[in-house]
Order: C-alpha cells, then sequence, then structure tokens
C-alpha cells in the first residue's frame, strides 16, 4: 500500500547501497513489532494509503517504535498538516511530498522533512550520529545537537553530497501554494467525499474506498486521526472490470488523465492498463492493484461538474 516511487526506493535503491527494508502490513501495528531486529533502524508508514485508502495507527506504531528506541517517520503527503500532524500523534520525522497538496496547481517538484527534535538520537544506535563526524573537524552531531542532530545532518551533509535542493523557483510556487492551503483542503475534502458517497450508490460502481466514508473500515482511525476529512484521493471499482475502466478514462471530459494527485483540477487514473501495466496480474495484485480500480485526486472545480463527468464517462465505459 506505499507509495509505487517509496516502494522502488526501499526495495530497489536501498538495497543497491546495502540497506534491507521489511514490508508489513501496516493494518496491525503488531507486524512493525515483529519485523524489528537489532539492526532496525526506523519504522515507517503512511497517514492515508493508496490505492487501498488504509489510515495507519499512528499511535499505536510509535509507541511501538519508542518501546525499541527507534524513531518513526510518517509520510503525510496526502493528508497534508491541515488535517493530520502525526508529530502530535507520536511520530519523530514527518515527510511530504510538496509537489502534491501543499504546492496544490501541478507546477512544482519540492519536497520537506520536518523532524519533531524529540527523538532521543544519543540514546540509540545511529553511529553516523554519535561517533566524530570526519567532514566537521571530529564533531558529534548529538553532543552539539542534542534531538536536533537528525535534521541538522540532513541539512548539512545530505543536502551537501546528495544535492536534493529545491530551486528557487519551485520554492517560490510552494509558498504561494501554501498560503491558501487550509482554504484548498476545505474544498478537496467536501467535494470528494461527495463524490465518494455519489459513486458509492451508483449502479455502474461496485465498490469505493474512502477513509471518510461510513463503510470504510478505516471510518474509525480516520476520525481519529483525520477529523476535518480523509482527503480527496480515493478509489473506485468499476462495472466490467478492465475494458471498462480503459474507456472511462477515455470518455471524462473535465478530468485530466494523469498520474499526479493534489492538483487544483481532478484527476483520474486507470493503473491497470498505465503506471501498473508492466506488472504481472500477481504483481498488480500484490501492490493492491485490481482490474477494475480506478483512482481520482478530486480538485477545486464545482461539484456539479464533477459528478456530471463521472456519471457521463461511467455511462460511456458500458458502451
Amino acid at each position: 500500500t506505499l507509495y509505487g516511487g517509496t516502494y522502488t526506493q526501499f526495495d530497489v535503491s536501498f538495497r543497491k547501497l546495502g540497506l534491507n527494508v521489511k514490508f508489513v502490513e501496516p493494518d496491525d501495528p503488531e507486524n512493525f513489532r515483529k519485523a524489528i531486529t537489532p539492526k532496525t533502524k526506523c519504522l515507517y508508514g503512511e497517514t492515508v494509503s493508496n490505492p487501498r485508502g488504509n489510515v495507519l495507527d499512528i499511535e499505536a506504531v510509535a509507541r511501538i517504535a519508542h518501546e525499541h528506541n527507534i524513531p518513526l517517520m510518517i509520510d503525510n503527503t496526502f493528508a497534508t498538516p491541515y488535517l493530520c500532524r502525526p508529530i502530535d500523534f507520536g511520530a519523530d520525522i514527518v515527510v511530504h511530498s510538496l509537489t502534491k497538496f501543499m504546492g496544490g496547481h501541478g507546477t512544482s517538484i519540492g519536497g520537506v522533512i520536518v523532524d519533531s527534535g524529540k527523538f532521543p538520537w544519543a540514546k540509540g544506535n545511529f553511529p553516523q550520529l554519535n561517533e566524530p563526524a570526519r567532514s566537521y573537524h571530529g564533531l558529534k552531531f548529538t553532543e552539539t545537537f542534542g534531538n536536533i542532530a537528525y535534521i541538522i545532518k540532513a541539512r548539512v551533509e545530505g543536502l551537501r553530497d546528495m544535492g536534493p535542493c529545491i530551486s528557487p523557483f519551485n520554492a517560490f510556487l510552494i509558498l504561494q501554494g501554501i498560503e491558501t492551503l487550509g482554504l484548498r483542503m476545505e474544498r478537496h475534502v467536501a467535494s470528494a467525499l461527495a463524490a465518494a458517497e455519489f459513486l458509492e450508490h451508483h449502479k455502474l460502481v461496485s465498490w469505493v474506498k474512502h477513509p471518510s466514508l461510513a463503510s470504510s473500515p478505516y471510518h474509525a482511525l480516520a476520525k481519529k486521526y483525520l477529523p476535518k476529512g480523509a482527503g480527496a484521493v480515493f478509489s473506485f471499482g468499476i462495472k466490467g472490470g478492465f475494458e471498462s475502466g480503459k474507456k472511462f478514462i477515455d470518455s471524462v471530459k473535465m478530468f485530466s488523465h494523469l498520474a499526479n494527485v493534489g492538483d487544483a483540477r481532478s484527476l483520474v487514473i486507470h493503473p491497470a492498463s498505465t503506471t501498473h501495466q508492466q506488472m504481472s496480474a500477481s504483481e498488480q495484485k500484490a501492490a493492491g492493484v485490481t482490474p477494475d480500480l480506478v483512482r481520482l485526486s478530486i480538485g477545486l472545480e464545482d461539484l456539479d461538474d464533477i459528478l456530471w463527468d463521472l456519471d457521463q464517462a461511467l455511462e460511456a465505459s458500458q458502451k
């Protein structure tokens, strides 16, 4: 249920660097505990994942992480700080893709790391933070910077050596987007829930997965962690399967057929025939992608226009 880019980084890129990542079913927090070994450096999860729409029990996973003196890192991209503040529930590090809702207009690329400043790095098995840094004349990050040692090292060594620095113009665009984040998220969330409820009762839809729906198995967790709404990205199953999914994509008039999310425009994609088409059926299933799955990212257009486009494309998908 992880974002595809994250999964590839963990499963491919990290392994090339000698880093081993264990993947667990996140619905049961105890699965995280079972995966922990003396070499474990971090637990990682997403506030809201796709395409299943599962909500992580952040508090429970944070307790398990802290019992073993390791940090919990949360990807909060789909929720944004407006809908959920993971640090308030025990997360130690929060990451966001600024490209999505934070920027909000599909015009810029960026990311951010937020350190809670609460994790006791000096007490854990983190030699790169606790041993002398050769590039800084033997400085020990935990000695000098205490609980913000991680984020300082990420900035002064990670940015310097790896080069993931955001361009000034992208920073400008994203800062402009953040100024209207609250207003936009209210509209995104309200329209997304209305669209999910509309589709849940549509004759040509088999299922809908949105955590804010009362029918969702994650509804209780969504009310706890996302009381203002569980975001604007969700998926549904179209009757007719694979071929109907392709026809639906070809039939939308206002939605844009893009793999991005968090845009001012409403976006749609049929993963089985596009982003995941190179995978086998079993690999698609493991990734949570079924032939009938359609993913939506609801934008800021008038709600009547959004519902009209969904309805007419569903009707066209069956012809």
